[in-house]
């Protein structure tokens, strides 16, 4: 982040969460529209590119942006596309900044499985990295070929079985509601993730995202638009499989064991401060009167600290122990529209209040962006009286 962006507010909160972006692939995904390209692991760009994040970790840390920073995610792209030089570079520049002990930072590697080699687990492992999130999105060969996936569902397996020569922490991301994958295909995949012997699996509806190869095959006919219901009643599929296999749904779209929750996913839904760095990474500033997003040295949201309340409402909705009464309480009291709307989202079954909370349903998880944006909405909304939610 620059100087000047940093300077916008004047006494920030502390960061408690850093994001490490990596623009490079092996090749780009038919639905990707990420911040990415297809670049050769030892083309001149990426070396350069690495070479300028050791600078941007370096002056982070003598600046004190890092002191109190709990969880590092290294994401992309594909970070283990850097190749073992360029990635070793990167992370032993990362364990001189901070404090990377596992008994207080949780550092995450995003990893591909044509990239994911025994060195590479070994040597991120020594170097401070304690969890391994690895991209299958599916393992059904025809699904991963329409997808344009650069790896099988076999080179798959091998990387979880490599991840977990060192790691014990290791996600597998899964996609569902794919074109011309049915139910049965995706079962197969939470079952193979399952067996693989993973400790958490996170499983995203395919999104179709406008420009990109796969939406362009959607439009010309070659390939059928990814249905709502089929999205749905994978998502429940799933979740059957993996609650009997010992995981439990903590976040929208992420399962766990006991003890293997992501805590940089928490750091996003509970408005933990975060930095990041990299071409197109989003750094989240606050102090007592105002919320910034900065990307790229340009500010790209600024929002009061009462918007923010609201904001922080809707993001605890991301998780299945939603936010509290106390913080709900205070986002009424700035904008009181919010307890009618609340309850009007209860009394359709999207969320429900138990145990000083007020907790997403099965119903509002499936119909996600209608509740956030109804819940964010209340921002705009003009003030009112106070509704009976916020008496104290």
């Amino acid at each position: 982040m620059s100087r000047a962006a940093t300077s916008l507010l004047a006494s920030h909160e502390p960061f408690g969460a850093l994001y490490i972006h990596i623009p490079f692939c092996k090749k780009r995904c038919s639905y990707c529209d990420f911040s990415t390209e297809a670049v050769a692991c030892d083309d001149a760009a990426v070396r350069t590119y690495v070479e300028r994040l050791v600078v941007e970790l370096f002056r982070a840390s003598r600046t004190g942006e890092l002191s109190q920073v709990e969880t590092v995610y290294i994401g992309g792209g594909t970070p283990t596309h850097l190749g073992l030089s360029n990635l070793s570079s990167l992370l032993y520049a990362l364990s001189l900044s901070m404090n990377l002990s596992p008994d207080r930072c949780e550092v995450t590697m995003e990893a591909n499985p044509e990239s994911l080699t025994d060195r590479i687990v070994c040597d991120a492992w020594a170097m401070g990295v304690n969890r391994l999130s690895i991209g299958v999105q599916s393992f059904d060969d025809e699904v991963l070929a329409l997808l344009g996936r650069a790896h099988d569902a076999e080179a798959a397996r091998c990387a979880i079985e490599a991840a977990r020569l060192r790691f014990d922490n290791v996600s597998c991301d899964l996609m569902c509601g794919i074109p011309g994958q049915d139910e049965e295909s995706l079962r197969r995949s939470v079952e193979a993730a399952i067996e693989a012997g993973v400790s958490h699996v996170s499983v995203y509806p395919l999104s179709v995202e406008e420009g990109t190869p796969l939406a362009r095959a959607i439009e010309a006919g070659e390939v059928p638009d990814p249905d709502g219901d089929t999205q749905a009643d994978h998502m429940r599929a799933a979740e059957e499989l993996l609650v009997a296999a010992g995981f439990h749904r903590y976040e929208v779209a992420s399962y766990a064991k006991p003890g293997f929750e992501c805590r940089h996913n928490r750091a996003y839904w509970t408005g933990v401060p975060y930095l990041g760095l990299g071409t197109s990474a989003v750094s989240m500033l606050q102090n007592e009167g105002e919320r910034i997003r900065v990307r790229d040295g340009a500010v790209e949201e600024r929002i009061s600290a009462r918007e923010a309340l609201v904001e922080d409402v809707m993001l605890g909705m991301r998780m299945s122990q939603g936010p509290s009464e106390a913080l709900v309480s205070r986002a009424i009291g700035a904008f009181p529209h919010l307890h009618g709307e609340l309850e009007s989202l209860a009394a359709q079954g999207y969320v429900e209040r138990a145990d000083g909370r007020w907790r997403p349903t099965d119903a509002g998880w499936l119909c996600g962006n209608d509740l956030y944006g109804r819940i964010l909405g209340c921002a705009q909304a003009p003030d009112g009286p106070a509704g009976p939610a916020e008496a104290k």
